[in-house]
């Protein structure tokens, strides 16, 4: 099965820097994998997709200025395995590891 990488840098609001990577989902069948992680550029989220879902840029686009407009992601590094997953479960899963994010940093 060939891969799609898409790699997008997003304005959001200012993260703090952690050490600790936070992992969320599960790589199955319609389902995807999120990990976070800091980084050093506090105005901007970093996010690499890898997704056996080829062409759908556009969309990934969409869900993912969404998430950055909304989440204090500044500072974060998200990486996304992707197995298929709607954007509905992408939007989700991003909240859920936002969410374990914020528990995990006591913020």
């Amino acid at each position: 099965m060939s891969m799609e990488h898409l790699n997008y840098t997003l304005p959001s609001k200012s993260q703090s820097h952690q050490r600790e990577a936070v992992l969320v989902g599960v790589t199955a069948s319609g389902n995807c994998e999120v990990l976070l992680e800091p980084s050093s550029d506090a105005q901007h989220c970093t996010v690499q997709v890898h997704t056996s879902a080829r062409g759908f840029g556009n969309i990934w686009q969409a869900v993912l200025h969404d998430f950055a407009q909304r989440s204090a992601a500044g500072g974060l590094n998200i990486e996304i395995h992707d197995v298929g997953a709607t954007p509905a479960v992408v939007s989700l899963r991003l909240d859920q590891a936002m969410e374990a994010w914020e528990n995990t940093h006591g913020q």
